[in-house]
């Protein structure tokens, strides 16, 4: 049933869902308390209040826009895509020594490893839904032409460190939220995150580059405009400093378009049998 409803809105025009997704956005600001307060307080301690409201719409928009990325013909979706800066990602291809393409939960992440893929193979780490209802939906919508999905375990790493050795390029999100044992405390927007290591492992153990990029969500259903700059972090040999460095790069990227970032997710949580930050590491800049 779900899988139906969402192929019955991927026919919809974007302008109609995002303008859907706005509404989406307001309700559920005005009636779910713990959502609006989380919102509230990631937005505020990043400095961008000012872009609440904006924000408000825009994280209504990352939600009912999933239809038309995960289920529209792909050439559709990929026509509502404008890449920019392709020259900086090629030219650390042409290297050989394979790609880590970094995104954080910015504009229509969604869509980056569709635009990725319709170029060259991209290996994709993801997060099984916990709910077996909807592993159709989204393993199915998102494993498409050249995209390889690898699950967020011990298996999809081996998966991603085998396409990195022959070549080829991988995607993660680098602001989520790993797993206990898989993360260290870092700041992110001057408050402790628990960090996923894994980008820094893997460019150490392969030497393949870093790039980010982020798809910046257009008005009025106008589409994104898919953007790629070079990482240009110092990952040194401690895991506090390397997870500080993507997370430094992570909020120079918002800054371009604050309120497109996913600020209602619980980026501060502390994962299950993970020690609270006040009582494990200090700061990585005090180091």
């Amino acid at each position: 049933m779900l899988v139906t409803f969402f192929r019955l809105l991927s026919h919809l025009p974007l302008s109609l869902l995002h303008a859907l997704g706005a509404l989406v956005g307001r309700l559920v600001y005005r009636y779910s308390a713990g959502y609006r307060q989380r919102l509230h307080d990631n937005i505020g301690r990043a400095g961008y209040s000012a872009d609440l409201p904006a924000a408000i719409r825009e994280s209504g928009k990352n939600i009912v826009e999933l239809p038309f990325i995960w289920c529209a013909a792909p050439a559709r979706v990929l026509a509502t895509a404008r890449v920019e800066n392709w020259e900086a990602a090629q030219a650390v291809i042409d290297q050989g020594r394979g790609v880590i393409f970094l995104t954080p939960h910015l504009g229509c992440f969604e869509i980056i490893a569709q635009v990725i893929a319709a170029r060259l193979p991209l290996t994709a780490l993801y997060r099984p839904p916990r709910k077996d209802m909807l592993k159709p939906l989204i393993e199915g919508a998102r494993q498409r032409h050249n995209l390889i999905l690898a699950p967020a375990n011990l298996r999809g790493v081996r998966t991603l460190l085998k396409a990195l050795k022959a070549g080829g390029a991988i995607g993660l999100l680098p602001d989520q939220v790993p797993q206990d044992g898989e993360g260290v405390w870092a700041d992110f927007f001057g408050k402790k995150a628990y960090t996923m290591t894994l980008p820094a492992k893997l460019h150490r153990m392969t030497g393949a580059p870093l790039l980010l990029s982020y798809a910046e969500r257009l008005p009025e259903g106008g589409g994104y405009v898919i953007r790629f700059a070079a990482f240009d972090g110092d990952l040194n040999d401690d895991p506090r400093q390397q997870a500080r460095a993507i997370n430094a790069a992570m909020e120079r990227l918002i800054a371009h378009c604050p309120a497109q970032y996913f600020w209602s997710y619980n980026r501060y949580k502390t994962p299950s049998g993970v020690a609270p930050a006040a009582t494990t590491e200090p700061d990585a800049s005090s180091l």
